[in-house]
């Protein structure tokens, strides 16, 4: 579904991004781990086009996507939930669900989603006209989440979705990235919180100073003494 090719990528004069490769493929979810500074939304916001890589390729469902604009990366099926939710302050939370259905494949079927989205966030239909700064933070990673859903995609690119949440809210989001497994989105998760990521993931890549250092199954990664000291506290 994904190939990323040994891309390279800049800031200004600055690599920071070495010849990473990484595949995900249909319904799993594929973890990227590291610790704060690794690169890891750099990774994410140059496969999603946010940012261009200096060399290498990424394909999606078969399509070269390295040269798009984000827009259409979107329209083919890809939809990146940043970290920090990045939601619109002073707009309802309906309204910031529906600006995740702007593009034409997706646009003509928003009620339809936007009552899958409510059904898959309870709260969210209960708070649908209140504005989005007033929301908890667990009600707002919601919100960027359900907004993400709303485009449809086939691959959901979820950046930190634990951060600053309570625990229990912790729990209830990986929930959800398990039930869009099931319903056969494919999920490529970026997380700090190790443990719980290699728990719910199907594989993982392991990220430090823009390079890949380690991947392979979850839970062979889970049980690597690197892992274990570094990321696991163990």
């Amino acid at each position: 579904m994904l190939h990323v090719n040994h891309i390279n990528a800049f800031y200004g004069k600055i690599q920071a991004l070495w010849d990473i490769s990484l595949n995900v493929h249909e319904a799993e979810v594929v973890a990227l781990v590291g610790a704060n500074g690794a690169g890891k939304t750099t990774l994410v916001n140059t496969i999603s086009g946010l940012l261009r890589p200096t060399s290498g390729l990424i394909e999606f469902l078969g399509k070269r996507v390295d040269d798009l604009k984000s827009h259409s990366i979107v329209e083919l099926g890809m939809s990146h939930i940043p970290e920090g939710r990045m939601l619109f302050p002073n707009m309802s939370v309906r309204e910031n669900l529906e600006m995740g259905a702007y593009t034409k494949r997706v646009w003509k079927n928003k009620h339809k989603t936007l009552e899958q989205v409510y059904d898959l966030f309870p709260v969210l239909r209960a708070r649908q006209r209140q504005l989005a700064r007033t929301l908890s933070g667990g009600e707002q990673q919601m919100v960027a989440m359900g907004r993400g859903l709303m485009s449809n995609p086939k691959l959901c690119i979820i950046d930190e979705p634990s951060c600053g949440l309570a625990p229990i809210i912790v729990q209830e989001m990986f929930g959800i990235i398990g039930s869009l497994r099931s319903q056969g989105i494919a999920i490529f998760l970026i997380e700090q919180n190790v443990q719980q990521t290699l728990e719910i993931a199907n594989r993982a890549y392991v990220l430090e100073n823009g390079r890949l250092i380690l991947e392979g199954n979850s839970q062979d990664l889970i049980q690597e003494e690197m892992i274990k000291k570094a990321y696991l506290g163990l």
